[in-house]
């Protein structure tokens, strides 16, 4: 991402996240992915943590959820979020691009509203590949870009293929 939201912006999106969370709950985006009990997820540009409860019910206590943002709000609000609920199996990122996972390592990705603001987006690209497994799936959503350009500034390197469309997200695996 170029740079965090000042504080200002971030808590109106974080407000206006409430109440589209409303009308179109978390949950069902989340469901749209295939997140197993047991999956390593990356929330990666989490926000305030919108999809932290909804996978968190999906992945179960014998999974794990990483939510990385480079906006420290960002981060304090997730935290704040995780004592409260008292999630034990949520870890936060505070980066810009590098999340520090181990090769291979995490099940799904999760990359919402967030691609269009990447400083370097290719790079972002090649270190979601690399944290994800084999069978990874890159679940991509940005409602700032039309279907043609998702597809092709996904896909333009060889890192990834489109899997499927579904209502509000695409699905693209992780090429070997």
């Amino acid at each position: 991402m170029d740079k965090p939201q000042s504080n200002f912006d971030f808590k109106m999106m974080a407000l206006l996240f409430k109440f589209r969370d409303l009308f179109l709950p978390r949950k069902n985006v989340s469901k749209e992915v295939g997140i197993q009990s047991g999956f390593h997820v990356l929330d990666y540009g989490c926000g305030p943590g919108s999809y932290i409860v909804p996978v968190r019910e999906l992945v179960g206590k014998s999974g794990k959820i990483y939510a990385l943002d480079i906006n420290p709000l960002a981060i304090q609000k997730v935290q704040s979020l995780v004592s409260k609920k008292q999630l034990t199996n949520v870890e936060t990122i505070h980066s810009e691009c590098k999340t520090g996972l181990p090769d291979s390592s995490v099940d799904v990705v999760l990359l919402y509203d967030t691609f269009h603001a990447l400083r370097d987006p290719n790079e972002v690209l090649e270190e979601l590949h690399r944290v994800l497994k084999p069978d990874g799936i890159l679940s991509f959503s940005d409602h700032h870009m039309k279907e043609n350009e998702i597809i092709s500034k996904v896909t333009i390197r060889g890192l990834f293929k489109l899997s499927k469309k579904d209502k509000t997200t695409y699905s693209f695996l992780k090429v070997k």
